[in-house]
C-alpha cells in the first residue's frame, strides 16, 4: 500500500489548507494538492493527500471515507498509479491540421485544404498521421490532385 491519498467528492470551494486540517487529525500530511480548474482556478472537486507513513494512510482511508466535509461525503482511498502518457509523440490535430511531429499546416480555410477549397470538400477526416493528407485525398477526371 502507498501512502498517496485521492480524495474525491470534494466541494468545488474546498482550500488545500481545509482538507490538510482535515487529514492532520490522522497522521503526518506531507503533500496535499487540491486539483484546480485551469481557466477558473476553482477546485475540480478532488485532491491528492500524501501522508506520512502508509498505516496512517490506511488510518485515513478508514476514518474519513464516506465521512462529511463542507457537506458532501467524501471518497477516500489509495490513489492509483498515473497511467502512462505514451512516448510524448503527438500526430494531427485541430482545425490547421498542425500540431506534433510533422506539422502540415496551416493552409486550410474553415477546414478545407487549398486545393479542395474551391469544390467544397470536407477534408478533416482524411488527415494521416502529423496532419498529411492521405496518399487519395480525392480524384478529378482519373487524376490525382
Amino acid at each position: 500500500m502507498g501512502n498517496r491519498l485521492y480524495v474525491g467528492n470534494l466541494s468545488f470551494n474546498v482550500t488545500t489548507e481545509a482538507v490538510r486540517e482535515w487529514f492532520a487529525s490522522c497522521g503526518t500530511v506531507t503533500d496535499v494538492h487540491v486539483v484546480t480548474d485551469r481557466e477558473t482556478g476553482r477546485s475540480r472537486g478532488f485532491a491528492f493527500v500524501t501522508m506520512g507513513t502508509d498505516a496512517e494512510a490506511q488510518k485515513a482511508i478508514a476514518e474519513t471515507n464516506g465521512a462529511l466535509l463542507d457537506g458532501r461525503p467524501l471518497r477516500v482511498n489509495e490513489a492509483e498509479a498515473r497511467p502512462s502518457r505514451g512516448s510524448g509523440i503527438r500526430f494531427g490535430g485541430g482545425v490547421a491540421g498542425g500540431g506534433g511531429v510533422g506539422g502540415g499546416g496551416g493552409s486550410e480555410r474553415n477546414g478545407f485544404d487549398d486545393d479542395e477549397y474551391a469544390t467544397g470538400v470536407w477534408a478533416a477526416g482524411r488527415r494521416g498521421p502529423g496532419g498529411r493528407r492521405s496518399a487519395v485525398v480525392r480524384r478529378r477526371g482519373g487524376r490525382r490532385w
